[in-house]
């Protein structure tokens, strides 16, 4: 079922008129046609049935049939503090960090950030992250959008921050399996292509922020943050309810 992301609030019985971007990307992409079912949501909660009305040159609409209430977010309340790298590397951050669950995305400068931009260039890729999570939304069948929070510095994040906070570090001793569930939110640091320096590591400890260490191999900036966001789901979230069940014709079939 294709679904596609309404900024604006939607209705049970309206007709609307579909964003540009959207519009293109139903026709373009996803060759819809006249009367065929789509989803919509708003970010405010469950989603709608609809069917694509009308499509013309430059305009596609749609009525909205029936709401359905259903959320596909975690129960676990998990920010995602990520130093900004290079390009695509931060692209598949926060796409994955999407489906994975995460609460908020909160975009870091560091003392080893590559990334140099002035204020208007940083709102120019802010806006592009706030695309990219819309569309992982999309896919990934959630229907609220994370919280983007403007691009801050690490000291900035580090003392206004609460709840628990896990330090990525390669270098720390222990993992999840010795940690008790946490009482409310969980927030997981992850340092950029050169990692956090030590400074900024006994910052962050100074801070309340607890060392959390994956295994034994070092990993990239763009593979650290979402192999512990899986890890701290698997654990404490809703990746604990993974199911192993018998494979299917469509499985074997690859």
């Amino acid at each position: 079922m294709t679904r596609l992301y309404i900024s604006s609030p939607l209705t049970v019985g309206a007709e609307i008129a579909l964003p540009e971007p959207a519009a293109r990307h139903a026709v373009q992409v996803l060759r819809l046609r006249e009367g065929e079912a789509v989803t919509l949501f708003d970010g405010r909660g469950g989603e709608y049935a609809a069917q694509v009305a009308s499509i013309a040159k430059r305009e596609v609409t749609a009525t909205v049939i029936a709401h359905r209430d259903l959320e596909r977010e975690s129960p676990l309340d998990l920010t995602l503090a990520q130093c900004v790298s290079k390009g695509d590397r931060m692209d598949y951050t926060v796409q994955k960090a999407v489906e994975l669950g995460v609460t908020r995305i909160v975009p870091l400068l560091s003392e080893r950030t590559v990334v140099r931009l002035d204020a208007e260039r940083w709102q120019k890729k802010r806006e592009h992250w706030q695309g990219i999570i819309v569309g992982a939304c999309e896919q990934c069948g959630r229907n609220r959008l994370p919280l983007l929070a403007p691009v801050q510095t690490l000291d900035t994040w580090l003392a206004a921050g609460d709840g628990l906070r896990l330090l990525l570090d390669p270098m720390a001793g222990g993992g999840l399996r010795r940690r008790p569930p946490p009482p409310s939110a969980v927030s997981l640091l992850v340092g950029p292509e050169g990692g956090l320096s030590d400074a900024e590591c006994a910052a962050a400890r100074a801070a309340g922020c607890e060392s959390l260490a994956l295994g034994p191999r070092v990993l990239r900036t763009e593979t650290a943050g979402v192999a512990a966001l899986a890890a701290i789901q698997a654990s404490w979230g809703d990746l604990g309810a993974c199911r192993i069940g018998p494979i299917t014709d469509q499985a074997q079939r690859g």
